[in-house]
Order: C-alpha cells, then sequence, then structure tokens
C-alpha cells in the first residue's frame, strides 16, 4: 500500500508516524510531503514572535529511524480519479492512499490590506520577522487582531516580552468567551496587569501600513499588526473535486475518509469531522488523535479489516499568559466550560507538561507504545 501524507505538522506527522507504524510489516511504503524542511510547532509561535529562539527541528531528523520518505516540496495539485498528486508543479507521486493534513491558514481575504500589512503565524519565518520588527521597537503600539486563544497568548506573550510597548487586542468577543466565568475573570485581571488595552465588541475594517480602521471609521495606528482573527482551508482539496464544507475543509465520513474520495482521509484542521455534539474545531488537542485514528485505519486496512469509528471528547483549554502566568479551563467533551480551573504556577506547569515538544511522544507513537485512545480523553 502506498500511502502519500501531505502537510507535517503536528497533525500530518502523527498520521505518517502512525501509518508507517501500523503498515510497514505488511508492506506499508509512506511518503510524507511538507514545503518546508522544518518541523514547525506552530502551538509556541506567539513565543517566537516575543523574541525567544526555541529549537529547530528538522523533519528529516525526526522521521529518521523510520521507513517514511520525506519530500520536501508544496503540492499544486490532487488528481483522485488517477490517484496522483502533483509536486511544485512537475513532480507527479502515485499513491493507494492519501491523508489530506494540510492545515488551515490565517483568512488573509475577507479584510483588505491583512495579506499586505499584517503579520501571521502561518509559517515559522512570519513569526521571526514580527520578532525582528518589534525588537527594533522602543515605544509604539502593536495591534492583535482576535480575541480567541491565539489572540490572548500572543497579546499577552508580546506586553510581557515588550513592557516598553502599548498592547492593543481588538475583538468582536470578549476575550476568553468560550471559558467559564471565573476564568475569564482572571483573564482579565492578567490582561490588565500587564496594561493590555482590550476593546471587545470591535471590527476591523480594513489594515492600513500605518494601524487599522475600524468598522465605522475610528483609526488605531500601530507600528505593527499581527492577524490571528478566523482561518481557512486552502482550496486545493476543493479544486480536486472533494466535497468540502463552506470553509474548504474535506467532509469525511465516521472513519475520517472523505465522503466523496473514499481512498483519501482527512485530519486536523483540514478535516470536517463531526461527533454527537456536533463538528469539532481545529486544535492540537482533537488534531493529532485525527492523525492516531487515520494511521490505524490504514494499519486496519492493510490487515483487510474495517476501521473502526472516530470518537473524540474535549478535556481542557489550556491558555499561557506570557512565561510567568496561565489558565487552564477544564470543560466538558463538547467543549463547554466545566467549574473547574487551575491558574498560575500549576497552570503553568500544567500547559507545559500537555504542549511540550511533541518529540517524545511521535518517538513513542513511531515505536507503537501509544494506544490509539491515549489522546482522546474524554471520547
Amino acid at each position: 500500500m502506498r500511502i502519500i501524507v501531505l502537510g507535517a505538522g503536528y497533525t500530518g506527522m502523527t498520521a505518517a508516524m502512525r501509518a508507517w507504524q501500523k503498515t510497514h510489516k505488511r508492506g506499508g511504503q509512506v511518503t510524507l510531503v511538507n514545503p518546508s524542511p522544518r518541523f514547525t510547532e506552530r502551538l509556541r509561535l506567539h513565543q517566537t514572535a516575543a523574541g525567544e529562539r526555541l529549537a529547530d527541528h528538522l523533519i528529516e531528523d525526526v522521521v529518521a529511524g523510520t521507513g517514511i520518505t520525506f519530500v520536501q516540496g508544496r503540492v499544486t495539485a490532487i488528481d483522485p480519479e488517477a490517484r496522483e498528486v502533483t509536486v511544485d508543479g512537475d513532480r507527479t507521486l502515485g499513491y493507494d492512499r492519501l491523508v489530506y493534513a494540510i492545515g488551515t491558514v490565517t483568512d488573509t481575504w475577507s479584510t483588505p490590506g491583512v495579506a499586505d500589512h499584517a503579520y501571521t503565524y502561518d509559517d515559522h519565518d512570519q513569526a521571526v520577522r514580527l520578532a525582528a520588527r518589534l525588537d527594533g521597537l522602543r515605544e509604539g503600539t502593536v495591534v492583535v487582531a482576535g480575541g480567541g486563544l491565539t489572540g490572548v497568548e500572543s497579546a499577552t506573550e508580546l506586553a510581557e516580552a515588550h513592557p516598553g510597548l502599548r498592547v492593543v487586542l481588538l475583538s468582536r468577543a470578549v476575550p476568553g468567551s468560550m471559558m467559564g466565568e471565573r476564568a475569564r475573570a482572571y483573564l482579565s485581571r492578567v490582561m490588565d496587569g500587564l496594561g493590555i488595552e482590550v476593546r471587545s465588541g470591535v471590527e476591523v475594517a480594513k489594515v492600513l501600513p500605518g494601524g487599522v480602521e475600524l468598522v465605522g471609521g475610528e483609526f488605531v495606528a500601530a507600528e505593527a499588526t499581527l492577524w490571528t482573527a478566523g482561518t481557512r482551508a486552502l482550496p486545493l482539496a476543493a479544486d480536486a473535486g472533494l466535497t468540502v464544507d463552506a470553509r474548504g475543509r474535506v467532509v469525511v465520513d465516521e472513519v475520517l475518509r472523505s465522503v466523496s474520495h473514499p481512498d483519501v482521509y482527512a485530519v486536523g484542521d483540514a478535516a470536517a469531522v463531526s461527533q454527537p455534539y456536533g463538528t469539532i474545531h481545529g486544535t492540537c488537542q482533537s488534531g493529532i488523535p485525527t492523525g492516531l485514528h487515520a494511521g490505524d485505519a490504514l494499519g486496519a486496512e492493510a490487515r483487510g479489516k474495517d476501521p473502526k469509528p472516530f470518537r473524540f471528547g474535549y478535556f481542557h483549554q489550556p491558555l499561557s499568559l506570557g512565561r510567568k502566568d496561565g489558565v487552564i479551563q477544564f470543560v466538558r467533551r463538547d467543549d463547554t466550560p466545566r467549574r473547574w480551573y487551575i491558574t498560575g504556577r500549576w497552570a503553568i506547569a500544567y500547559k507545559e507538561m500537555v504542549s511540550s515538544s511533541p518529540l517524545p511522544s511521535l518517538n513513542l507513537i513511531r515505536r507503537g507504545l501509544v494506544p490509539s485512545w491515549a489522546f482522546r480523553l474524554t471520547a
């Protein structure tokens, strides 16, 4: 069985490792395709933007010791009828099973000026460029657009690392709105203590070279704007004729196969995965289990078995608030908040435990020491 995994983020790397571990003894051949040679820890890009230098991991080093073949290049087309993918416009790779793990990117289309004038976290280099820009400032304003988890983590990280700068967090909703009332109140106190100016209930009309214009005409001047407000899937899957949802994510069945092309699995942010409580939203917490499940499903196919349905429940919302604080909201399996939460140094230790470097976990997956339920928690 020739297996191609597109995308080498957390989810794609997990799927590739698991697929190799489950199929190589039965002749499975796994090829991993990614445009960058770097394994990017996307969960930590806000630390990179704040000037912290993180460990540099090359994909070839991560997969060393396995039979996984790494191909560096950008996938430009998928032909699901011929079972082929085109890399960099001129190289064709054939497959028997495809795992689509090309996650979402920042929505730079919906708001004018974002693509030209805002920084995003779509790759490591953009976070490095933002860090270089802020490092050269002694005073001024940084606008963070988006009050979700990424926006909050970024605002607190930047405010802590650059106390001389004014950090303005712009959000349509109250930051941390998915959390419980007490955890959200703690989050608000921490941001106040860091001097972050929070403006909720506002919407950015356009991003300009020197700041942002809000709906209504108000201009907020800024030396740098970080955009974390919304994501979309790349058009690659839709262009290939795969059935996608309104956000461009591949619609999958209960075992994570494309509903229109069952020889294609989709995982992580790239997939619209339905559970009894609704469609799961893209996070590392939900993405890694989909990668594990896809690998298990491919292993079942290699043995002539039917894959089992995918089941997942959320457990927590871990949020770092700079390097010195954090808040962990525990949740029900549908991601609604429970009463319990932790803060301060205990939250820091917890966050580090659950979102530290994934390399040890990937090594365990490669060795077959991680059971399929390990990351599902409450599923």
